[in-house]
């Protein structure tokens, strides 16, 4: 009773962040649970363009769950280079002391990790290894969230584009032609890794959005706005997450209501 408690909740929780799942991606979540422990709650999974992501919060839970003797990690040198930023580590998982390894690896440079994160090539490096071993170590076949690239997006409709232009190639103009270099992609770019990071459902975010601006549609919003909003949402994510999930959903029953 304690173990379908634990489903029923998971499964609740993941129909508040990505609204109703399809049959096909409940069983596979409900495989996913079953077999290796993990929770929606704590969150060890991730759903990115409709397929399940296990993170390295949830492999290293899973690690400590099962005893696991050691990790050992090191550089390999032969494919880094410091002066390109581009980082390759090899890991090892021993899940007993009897355990001879297994070895995973993981490479990071400025083309295969979001902007957001340029500096942090060899950490990431690091930690795609780690994933990698652990993976093989606990036969974990679904990717981790941490190995893929830049490209992948939090499952669901995207936030417009249009309400924050990129940056002029000069720096001397913005959408509100008030001279200031501002970075329009990288306030973008912010709200995008807040809904990643937080497992926040896209539509409902720019529906609180263009609530909190005062405006029709967002694109109707200041930069100023848009700035503002996206500061209150990270806040409010890492202070009470749940509570935000809360006036999110509220955007979803409204649009419930008035259909």
């Amino acid at each position: 009773m304690k173990i379908a408690k634990q489903f029923r909740r998971d499964v609740h929780h993941a129909r508040c962040i990505w609204g109703n799942l399809n049959s096909l991606l409940l069983q596979s979540l409900l495989k996913l649970l079953y077999k290796h422990g993990l929770s929606v709650v704590a969150g060890d999974v991730l759903l990115i363009d409709l397929r399940w992501y296990v993170t390295h919060a949830g492999l290293l839970s899973l690690a400590k769950r099962r005893h696991c003797s050691g990790i050992h990690v090191q550089p390999v040198t032969a494919f880094c280079d410091a002066a390109t930023s581009r980082y390759a580590f090899s890991a090892t998982v021993y899940v007993s002391p009897e355990c001879k390894g297994f070895v995973g690896y993981g490479d990071a440079d400025p083309s295969n990790i979001s902007p957001l994160v340029h500096g942090a090539e060899m950490r990431i490096a690091e930690t795609r290894a780690v994933n990698r071993a652990l993976r093989k170590a606990y036969g974990i076949g679904i990717c981790s969230v941490e190995e893929i690239g830049s490209v992948a997006t939090q499952s669901g409709p995207a936030v417009e584009s249009k309400k924050l232009p990129a940056r002029v190639a000069n720096g001397n103009q913005n959408g509100n032609g008030d001279g200031n270099s501002i970075n329009h992609a990288t306030v973008r770019d912010r709200l995008c890794q807040i809904i990643r990071q937080h497992q926040l459902d896209a539509a409902l975010v720019k529906s609180y959005a263009t609530d909190f601006c005062g405006v029709k549609t967002l694109r109707d919003a200041t930069r100023e706005q848009v700035e503002n909003f996206v500061t209150h949402l990270a806040e409010w994510a890492e202070k009470d997450r749940n509570a935000l999930l809360c006036q999110l959903n509220s955007y979803l029953r409204s649009k419930d209501s008035v259909a």
